[in-house]
């Protein structure tokens, strides 16, 4: 249950991004404490109230989205807002809470699963006070109540969640990385990010901050525009990434001239990425260090078992051949009878009997130790196999990270030897060497 939250202004920008009809269906759920039921209007209204304050961010905007296999209800949905309102201390202030619903794939080759979540929207300002309610450490209080969310619904908690260091785009764990990539490589995903960046943002540092939170770099392109680029340093033109014009761009972010360019945007994803995927490396060895020696004790606690197993079952079957071969030996009689049955020759008789019966036991008794032995091996075999598949995709997964560390490495040996080309062409007057135009996307 992840809840992410922020104070933003951009009252009309927040509406039109949560009226979108790009999702499969859009619920204006709440809108209570405003003098319109028109979610428009409503913030427009927290607007104008802002304007007898100081406050520039008089709205709180918080994003509620449940794991792909947990389905809340309305009234779940509603119990979490409301626990997050009291956690913030904006108990009574007006809200809104919208519902969406759209197709959403995990990655590119699976099938897309219909997926809701919510947005809760309240206005900070205090009409009685006419002042704005402070909202100190609301990332702090938000992890809080996600945590105990988790706990309530019995939700599995995601590492992020467990140890905060993980939140990070530089702490990501290999799981998290193959998901990174797997969205990364699509249009829909990448999309939806950038635009959700946008939507919370309104300032170029809070843009910026939540760029690089999703795992994006701002820069400004070739023709006085901004670009995005992803962590395969692919450029991507912000403006039609989030689906407006570029003077619009410009003015929440100001001049471009004054970000950095692509080739510093793409030596800072090169240098992230080294660094992540050198950590990822460490962590996946060490990782498999610890699988090699849970797989030893496991093997061990096997052998170990079936030993026992082994011994007394063919304990059992010793003890069977004892009490099968007193009971043969019972059938030959003693004294006068015993004589009148080696002269009647019924004595040969029990005799061919009883060696019949013992082959037979015999047989039987070594088909079932074969049998043990045999289910004894495949479980042995379960487990190398096993653990074979274990050591072959930890071979693959080190493959890809060796290719992916050695393709940053050496976009990051390009652009060095690019700028000392460019630093000694200025230096004799010659013009810039490049590589070829950004592509915009």
């Amino acid at each position: 249950m992840i809840l992410k939250g922020s104070q933003r202004g951009g009252a009309a920008d927040l509406a039109n991004h949560l009226m979108k009809d790009e999702n499969d269906h859009v619920l204006v759920h709440e809108v209570s404490g405003f003098a319109s039921d028109n979610l428009h209007d409503a913030f427009k209204e927290a607007d104008a109230l802002s304007r007898g304050t100081r406050c520039k961010q008089f709205l709180f905007s918080l994003s509620i989205n449940p794991p792909a296999d947990k389905n809340l209800s309305t009234e779940q949905f509603i119990a979490a807002i409301d626990k997050a309102e009291a956690k913030l201390g904006l108990i009574g202030q007006p809200r809104a809470i919208v519902f969406h619903e759209k197709l959403t794939a995990e990655n590119t080759e699976q099938d897309a699963v219909n997926r809701r979540h919510a947005h809760a929207v309240w206005s900070r300002i205090d009409t009685d006070e006419m002042k704005a309610i402070r909202l100190s450490h609301s990332k702090l209080k938000l992890l809080e109540v996600s945590r105990e969310l988790h706990i309530e619904h019995g939700i599995k908690m995601p590492d992020g969640l467990a140890d905060r260091s993980k939140s990070d785009t530089k702490a990501f764990t290999f799981e998290e990385w193959q998901q990174a990539q797997r969205f990364g490589h699509d249009p829909r995903e990448r999309k939806a990010a950038i635009q959700d960046a946008w939507a919370i943002s309104d300032n170029k540092e809070a843009f910026t901050h939540a760029l690089e939170e999703r795992g994006y770099v701002l820069a400004k392109g070739d023709k006085r525009s901004f670009v995005v680029l992803d962590r395969d340093m692919e450029v991507h033109s912000l403006a039609r990434q989030i689906g407006i014009k570029a003077k619009d761009v410009k003015a929440r972010l100001g001049d471009p001239e004054g970000y950095q360019g692509v080739d510093d945007a793409k030596a800072i994803v090169a240098s992230r990425m080294i660094e992540t995927v050198s950590r990822i490396e460490t962590e996946r060895e060490n990782q498999e260090k610890k699988r090699i020696e849970e797989q030893r004790l496991a093997r061990q606690k096997l052998v170990e078992e079936q030993r026992l197993l082994r011994a007394d079952a063919f304990k059992r079957m010793e003890e069977e051949q004892r009490r099968a071969a007193n009971d043969r030996q019972a059938r030959f009689r003693g004294g006068v009878g015993g004589l009148w049955d080696k002269m009647s020759g019924e004595h040969m008789r029990i005799q061919q009997l009883n060696e019949r019966e013992a082959w037979d036991a015999l047989q039987r008794d070594q088909k079932r130790r074969d049998e043990l032995i045999l289910s004894q091996q495949e479980e042995r075999e379960r487990l190398r196999a096993e653990h074979q598949r274990a050591k072959d995709a930890q071979a693959q997964q080190m493959t890809k990270l060796e290719e992916l560390k050695a393709r940053y490495a050496s976009e990051q040996g390009k652009l060095t030897e690019m700028r000392e080309r460019n630093t000694r062409a200025q230096n004799v007057g010659l013009p810039k060497s490049r590589d070829g135009p950004d592509r915009e996307r």
